[in-house]
């Protein structure tokens, strides 16, 4: 069975060996491959499952792309542990050690100086979700709710509910707006870098609640005890707002390899 090179990430030459129990996608050993005092970490696929066609497949079925989203994960957070990787797109695949030279051959600038800019550093994420927004939940949510049926009551009075209502909601909507934008203000200033992400479709995240923020803050390992702290603080008092904090990964958005670079960690 022909086998295809997958590659994780590229990184500067580790002064540790890669865990030897580390396995990455399809159950393969994770391994280093040198080119020009850079690394790409690499495994062995089966083509059967990772040449194009099979691929496209692949990539259909919840369940595989579910198992190799999380090995590939675990080889980058296990990179992380102990160097600056650069990760490379789900599913990058060559055809033999001599392809994915040539890949970093032509990318060998670019991954350079990524490197030089990333080295040190960690991606953060931060969401901030409005909790059981009644459209979604109809939980309670501080917004007023309908205590009688519209054909018990009034025309007049069941408009003046609705309206009611609905100031109630866009108040709660602003509040959670500005705080949003106050703590994105903070963190920026206090991390190197940041990228807004579009917020999470809540049916395909399974996260309850409204997603307001869905941030990514660029900070040293150095300083990322005070950001951690940071965003605890925001968390004391404030009703209804949910924060969530993710990391430290890898810096997947702010390497700036266009067509190469993984997307946001899930």
């Amino acid at each position: 069975m022909t086998a295809l090179r997958y590659v994780y990430a590229v990184c500067r030459p580790l002064t540790a060996p890669l865990q030897a129990e580390l396995r990455g996608v399809a159950g393969a050993p994770a391994r280093q491959l040198e080119h020009h005092g850079l690394i790409a970490v690499v495994s062995q696929v089966p083509e059967s499952e990772f040449a194009e066609e099979p691929l496209r497949a692949c990539l259909e079925d919840l369940d595989w792309l579910t198992a190799t989203a999380r090995a590939h994960q675990n080889v980058i957070d296990a990179l992380t542990g102990v160097t600056t990787p650069l990760p490379l797109r789900m599913a990058t695949v060559f055809r033999d050690d001599s392809a994915v030279r040539v890949m970093m051959e032509k990318r060998e600038d670019a991954f350079r100086h990524a490197l030089d800019r990333l080295e040190g550093r960690v991606e953060w994420g931060v969401k901030i979700f409005m909790e059981n927004p009644e459209a979604d939940s109809g939980g309670d949510t501080g917004v007023p709710t309908e205590t009688a049926s519209p054909k018990t009551m009034s025309g007049r009075d069941y408009l003046r509910q609705r309206r009611t209502r609905t100031t109630a909601r866009e108040e709660q909507w602003q509040k959670v707006e500005e705080f949003a934008r106050r703590l994105h203000e903070t963190l920026s200033a206090q991390a190197e870098d940041s990228r807004l992400h579009a917020p999470q479709n809540p049916q395909l995240s399974g996260a309850s609640g409204r997603n307001v923020l869905n941030a990514a803050y660029l900070v040293s390992r150095a300083r990322s005890e005070e950001f951690v702290t940071l965003v605890d603080r925001t968390k004391d008092d404030t009703p209804g707002i949910r924060v969530e904090l993710t990391g430290p990964w890898a810096a997947y958005s702010f390497t700036g390899l266009a067509g190469e670079s993984a997307g946001e960690p899930t």
